[in-house]
């Protein structure tokens, strides 16, 4: 045998036969979701960021005031929403649109 052993499929998308793992390597990144700020920064896990707007918190009873800093957001998988811990607040999930990466 010459060369690799690599499995080749066919990718419909380009009509042409690629190696197995170059299709699941492009399958993963479609899958990943990207995630970006008023401003258009684009946010990872762990990122700080600050409120571009007052928000009112339902069910908290709280407003969250505009310049608030928001430390280590977790990414949910949609483009809009992120995951944060806010004092007093459990389970806080924002959207994207109104905060900007410190």
């Amino acid at each position: 045998m010459s060369g690799s052993d690599e499995d080749y499929v066919f990718d419909e998308a380009s009509g042409e036969w690629v190696p197995a793992s170059q299709l699941a390597d492009a399958a993963d990144a479609a899958d990943r979701v990207e995630v970006r700020d008023a401003v258009g920064n684009l946010l990872a896990d762990g990122d700080q960021v600050t409120l571009i707007k007052d928000l009112v918190v339902k069910g908290a009873g709280q407003t969250l005031k505009r310049g608030t800093l928001i430390k280590s957001i977790r990414l949910t998988g949609d483009a809009q929403e992120i995951d944060c811990r806010h004092d007093g607040i459990k389970g806080l999930v924002l959207r994207a649109e109104f905060v900007k990466k410190r």
